[in-house]
């Protein structure tokens, strides 16, 4: 069964916390249209900076580069993301359990990060992972829609 994955990462710094670079921040998308089909195992990559005014960088990579773990078990796709402990922040004690799409269906899995440079020599950076998977054949603006799973694992980054 065709597994569909898109990946978005927009990063920022203190910049971007409020007014308006928090702003055109939120204005971000967390889904885009598919681009033209690459291999099966490809995940369609998108990432957005601050320093780039939140502008969509678009690529490819293989899905195993990206931070979730698929597994495809009596018809149904397993989908849970990774989170490493080094980026658990914020605190992270409970996590939800992974999600099982039927054929047909599609999850937007979102998780936030805080992190500090080396040795604390410059200000923290936040980074926000948005997973767009669908599990089955779709059409190029399935990410455009309403996911059939919404999970938001966002916490508070102070």
């Amino acid at each position: 069964m065709e597994i569909t994955v898109q990946w978005i990462r927009t990063s920022w710094t203190k910049e971007s916390r409020g007014g308006e670079g928090a702003s055109r921040r939120n204005a971000a998308p967390v889904g885009f249209a598919l681009p033209p089909a690459g291999s099966t195992t490809s995940a369609h990559v998108i990432r957005m900076h601050e320093r780039d005014g939140f502008e969509p960088h678009h690529d490819r990579e293989e899905r195993g580069n990206v931070d979730v773990r698929l597994r495809e078990a009596d018809g149904r796709l397993r989908v849970f993301p990774r989170v490493q402990p080094l980026f658990a922040l914020p605190p992270r004690p409970r996590r939800p359990p992974a999600v099982r799409l039927a054929p047909g269906q599609w999850v937007r899995w979102q998780l936030n990060y805080r992190f500090s440079s080396a040795m604390g020599l410059r200000g923290w950076s936040y980074w926000l992972d948005t997973f767009n998977i669908a599990y089955g054949p779709v059409g190029a603006e399935v990410f455009l829609s309403t996911p059939t799973l919404l999970v938001d694992e966002r916490g508070p980054l102070r």
